[in-house]
């Protein structure tokens, strides 16, 4: 499978995801998606990075905007995580990593002076008919959630 680029179409995919769903990306034509996807569940950037969206998300729901974070963990712990930080938005299990590869965010990263292959903070804005319109990658978890909702706001609901 080839990875997406900006402007393209995005194959309909298919995850499971938190509250027993298997999501597709079509579910949600006619609205915006805010695809992320982090390391790992319970740590502290990724914690931050979801309570940054969610206590905006009334903010993401004006802007016609869904979110949807992914990491390679399984269902049962995003739903841990998910209900233990109340993100009111569901989180997919891509424990194949075929998301992963579809949007080209493995990347070997050093950890402790040890090279390791892991998600590279990164998130993707695909449009209302599934189009990928624009893609923040090497994440600063900091300064995004601001960088997001400036994009989503030029762009207008």
């Amino acid at each position: 499978m080839s990875t997406v680029t900006l402007q393209s179409t995005i194959p309909d995919f298919e995850s499971p995801a938190t509250g027993d769903q298997s999501i597709k990306l079509s579910d949600f034509r006619g609205k915006k998606v805010l695809l992320y996807f982090y390391p790992r569940d319970n740590t502290p950037g990724c914690t931050q990075e979801g309570k940054d969206f969610a206590a905006n998300y009334p903010q993401f729901e004006q802007l016609n905007t869904v979110i949807l974070g992914v990491s390679r963990d399984s269902v049962k712990v995003h739903e841990g995580f998910k209900c233990k930080h109340e993100f009111p938005f569901e989180l997919l299990s891509d424990k194949d990593e075929s998301l992963c590869q579809l949007f080209d965010v493995i990347k070997m990263k050093n950890m402790y002076g040890k090279q390791v292959r892991g998600i590279e903070r990164s998130t993707f804005l695909i449009d209302e008919e599934g189009k990928l319109i624009h893609e923040w990658r090497k994440v600063k978890v900091k300064v995004h959630l601001e960088e997001v909702l400036q994009k989503l706001k030029e762009l207008g609901s």
